[in-house]
């Protein structure tokens, strides 16, 4: 009798996954330019772009400085999600990875390879959630 293994595949490097996606946090909401190259869009929603004189700017800045990742509040371990307090009101912001070449329509094959994924950040008002 003969048995036959599966190839073994490795699967994405899940260390490099936060360490991408905060990279690309602190680029997009506070300038700070990462070691390696990654892409990436940055959106707010309509609430918090209409939002009082500065609150914008002051949200994006809090998203860029978050960095108490626990795993109550990131149980994947991505780096893909937080909340913050901006004057006294909760704003969410979140991380959704995409195919390079997909036009937003496809999940990130290989998460790991900030080459061919592209990240988009949303800061939003937690009403908005």
């Amino acid at each position: 009798m003969t048995t036959s293994a599966l190839p073994q595949t490795e699967g994405p490097n899940i260390a490099a996954i936060p360490a991408h996606n905060d990279a690309f946090r602190k680029l997009a909401c506070l300038g700070i330019a990462p070691d390696q190259p990654i892409a990436g869009r940055m959106h707010v929603t309509r609430s918090l772009a209409e939002a009082e004189d500065g609150f914008m700017a002051e949200a994006v800045t809090a998203a860029g400085e978050f960095d108490v990742f626990e795993p109550e509040n990131d149980p994947d371990g991505c780096h893909d999600f937080g909340a913050v307090d901006v004057r006294g009101q909760k704003v969410f912001w979140k991380i959704d990875l995409y195919e390079a070449d997909s036009d937003f329509r496809y999940g990130a094959e290989t998460p790991d390879n900030p080459a061919t994924t592209i990240r988009v950040l949303t800061i939003m008002m937690a009403s908005d959630w």
